[in-house]
């Protein structure tokens, strides 16, 4: 009798992501077997448990999923799950905590795909500030955008202790370049904004971080982009669906354009997708995180 597919869903929350358990039935996994309060050190035992269980054959038709919303959790246990590796059984593992990574990834290849079209500016040529920093999303944005180049800050909304402890934190684990800060209030963000050529907004959903007022003040802003699908949105003037649309309440840069959050949950959707498909596509396995997700929108944006 042929091998099932089966996915392995390790979270170390209470519960797995319905988001995550929906995709991956989608990408025709025919079992998916969820774990909620997996511990790191539990991960090796679970991988064996998973690899020599199928045989060379059934590992192809095997893989992990890890969740989670903790992004150094998420990476310590793709990388504890790949030590746990025995060739040939080996099967393939995708880290997506929160999914922050492909979230994160697909923001900022559609952010710097409307830089190079309407600015000609690559990334590496710019400063980028992202509200709501401390979030999964924004720590995978300001890493992934860090590691494009660019010179970038995590923005906090109440401790630039917090900012800075996670930037120093994640620049450690990744080899990436971020600084923190804080911007409580409207004067904050105005001074901060003024020399940005990119802003990035992953707060809360519902909550406006820029309005148009502060907005009017970003004289050199070329790009912005926005998660925050619930109204009002999280930067004045973007809409749900713009992808380069003219930003007409950044009246200090003419030029600025913005990225709305289907647009990127349009391009996120796809690049998990791919990536949940890629694990059962491929004949050797692969070890997926921010970079890989990153790799893939790029790819689509062409």
């Amino acid at each position: 009798m042929a091998k099932r597919s089966i996915l392995h869903m390790f979270d170390p929350m209470q519960n797995n992501s319905p988001f995550d358990v929906n995709m991956a039935l989608d990408c025709d996994f025919d079992v998916l077997m969820p774990y909620a309060n997996v511990k790191l050190e539990s991960i090796g035992r679970l991988t064996q448990d998973v690899i020599f269980s199928r045989g060379p054959s059934g590992v192809k038709k095997t893989a992990i999923f890890i969740g989670g919303r903790d992004l150094g959790v998420a990476v310590d246990m793709l990388n504890g799950a790949k030590k746990a590796m025995v060739p040939p059984f080996e099967v393939s593992v995708f880290a997506d905590p929160s999914g922050a990574f492909t979230t994160a990834a697909a923001l900022v290849a559609c952010v710097e795909k409307e830089l190079k079209e309407k600015h000609n500016k690559e990334l590496k040529d710019c400063k980028a500030l992202v509200f709501g920093g401390t979030g999964p999303v924004g720590i995978a944005t300001g890493v992934i955008t860090s590691l494009a180049g660019a010179t970038t800050t995590l923005v906090d909304h109440f401790s630039s202790e917090a900012a800075q402890g996670l930037a120093e934190e994640y620049n450690r684990r990744f080899n990436s370049n971020l600084s923190g800060t804080v911007a409580t209030y409207d004067e904050d963000k105005i001074a901060l904004i003024e020399d940005a050529d990119i802003i990035f907004c992953t707060a809360k959903a519902g909550i406006q971080i820029l309005n148009a007022e502060v907005l009017s003040h970003a004289k050199q802003l070329k790009v912005a982009g926005d998660v925050n699908a619930v109204p009002p949105s999280g930067i004045a003037g973007i809409q749900l669906n713009d992808f380069g649309a003219p930003l007409t309440h950044a009246t200090g840069s003419e030029n600025a354009v913005g990225v709305g959050p289907l647009a990127v949950g349009n391009i996120k959707y796809k690049v998990q997708h791919a990536l949940l498909e890629s694990m059962l596509t491929g004949d050797k396995p692969v070890y997926l995180d921010f970079i890989a997700a990153f790799e893939k929108a790029r790819e689509l944006l062409k």
